[in-house]
């Protein structure tokens, strides 16, 4: 639903809009006009995903989706991200969550002090993806290290 035809905001559409991420992902607030400062970090979490995702983007570019939200929420949320890569969008999700990049991802990047990995792919083998977390990529050292979608 169009929430600024002609450049004006149609604030029923937004309100009918923020109804619908509340319900859909069971953000805990007072209603639709409540204050994004009024929520919980979870539930603060869980409207901007809902928000971004509703608008279908062809490109959506996420990091640490599902952080400081419930299992119902990450569930909902991870599912989200899958259907707009299903549907064709661009899907980047930079985490650190192993499971969360396991479960979403069709391609796994690691990141290690500046330097990218090449690719996994699925099906992923979690030791492999580990060690190169660990540093143990050609040319690395291990240390701390994040991976990447």
């Amino acid at each position: 639903e169009k929430i600024a035809p002609r450049g004006m905001i149609d604030f029923t559409a937004v309100r009918t809009l923020a109804a619908s991420i509340i319900q859909q992902y069971d953000v805990r607030c007072s209603g639709p006009d409540a204050l994004a400062r009024s929520l919980s970090g979870g539930n603060l979490q869980k409207f901007i995903v809902g928000r971004e995702t509703s608008l279908l983007p062809s490109i959506l570019l996420v990091a640490q989706p599902t952080w400081g939200v419930d299992v119902g929420a990450t569930a909902a949320i991870r599912q989200k991200l899958i259907d707009l890569a299903e549907g064709g969008a661009a899907v980047l999700v930079v985490s650190d969550d192993l499971d969360e990049l396991l479960e979403v991802a069709d391609r796994i990047h690691v990141m290690f002090r500046g330097s990218l990995s090449g690719a996994f792919a699925a099906p992923f083998d979690r030791n492999e993806i580990g060690l190169a977390m660990a540093g143990s990529m050609p040319g690395m050292t291990p240390s701390g290290a994040e991976a990447h979608v």
